[in-house]
């Protein structure tokens, strides 16, 4: 699809005004060198729009013999969205559902009232080495929709609009952007994409949306006369004028997201998201309880965190 930048151009804001923060993610290592970079929730930003949760997974290599195996798990409270760069990861859930999830597809997942799932290397997969490299967003969902049926739809690469100009590509992942829009049906609105950039492009950061940011995923781009480096969350100021532009260095990816803040506080813990700790409390219990669900075919579990943390209160 074809996409013009507009006839008179963005104005950069003044240097340092364009970012309200700068994250840059703690690392933990699941094992075999595979590591997790995980920039949201953090101490210096809990949300933005309903995007309550990142992890960048990879990029790493793995080898032959080996694999992810996140075992069946639950949720409430929130969508997951898992987007592939490389690699493929097979999904199953306590609905039945068995997808591959490869590169440049959406797997949008319906937590709603509890769902539970694994995330695995395939079997064929683990004959040789390969690589993986990816994202997964986790978006709240709005109070109407917290105790939704569980729901999963596979979105493939073919499906979602790109949009490129001028050195600019765009892969609309989820919601509206730049008029147009990602099949793929959400709960709230928001926007979530792909972006590519060639050396000295440049793309204009949507300002209908009062939360954005932008996550370097690989390359530099340079935001608000700054550079930035691949695993660093770039949160920006409300109704700032922003410009991406990828740096001298080469080719940069970046992921552009965002929407309007949420309609209430959202309690994390685990991996359960809600409005309300007393559901919080419910879901452990449901979990204990083998009562959220379970994965077809799968004995194996990740049981509660022990000993058992503290929820966060947040105001």
């Amino acid at each position: 699809m074809a996409w013009k930048m507009p006839e008179e151009p963005y104005v950069d804001a003044e240097p340092g005004s364009a970012l309200e923060t700068v994250i840059v993610p703690r690392t933990r290592d699941l094992g075999d060198g595979f590591e997790v970079r995980r920039a949201l929730p953090s101490s210096r930003r809990r949300m933005v729009g309903p995007f309550i949760f990142l992890d960048q997974m990879g990029p790493a290599v793995i080898q032959a013999g080996k694999g992810l195996d996140v075992r069946p798990h639950p949720h409430i409270g929130l969508a997951t969205v898992t987007y592939l760069f490389e690699g493929e990861i097979l999904h199953r859930d306590s609905l039945g559902m068995v997808q591959a999830i490869q590169p440049g597809a959406v797997n949008w997942m319906v937590a709603g009232r509890g769902i539970v799932h694994s995330e695995r290397t395939p079997q064929e997969r683990r004959v040789a080495s390969n690589r993986m490299f990816g994202m997964q967003f986790w978006v709240a969902l709005p109070g109407k929709h917290e105790e939704d049926a569980p729901s999963f739809v596979h979105t493939p690469q073919a499906a979602l609009p790109v949009i490129q100009d001028q050195g600019v590509e765009v892969r609309l992942i989820a919601g509206g952007l730049f008029g147009e829009r990602s099949p793929v049906r959400t709960q709230s609105d928001l926007f979530y994409a792909d972006v590519k950039l060639d050396v000295g492009a440049r793309i204009p950061m949507p300002k209908e949306f009062e939360e954005r940011a932008i996550f370097v995923a690989e390359g530099i781009v340079d935001v608000g006369g700054e550079s930035f480096g691949a695993g660093q969350l770039l949160v920006l100021r409300p109704g700032a004028d922003v410009v991406a532009r990828g740096a001298a260095s080469g080719r940069a990816r970046m992921l552009m997201f965002g929407g309007e803040p949420m309609d209430g506080p959202r309690h994390i813990w685990w991996n359960f998201v809600s409005s309300s700790l007393e559901r919080i409390e419910q879901a452990k219990e449901d979990w204990r309880a083998g009562r959220i669900g379970k994965v077809p075919g799968e004995t194996e579990f990740i049981p509660l965190p022990e000993p058992e943390l503290p929820i966060p209160r947040y105001p």
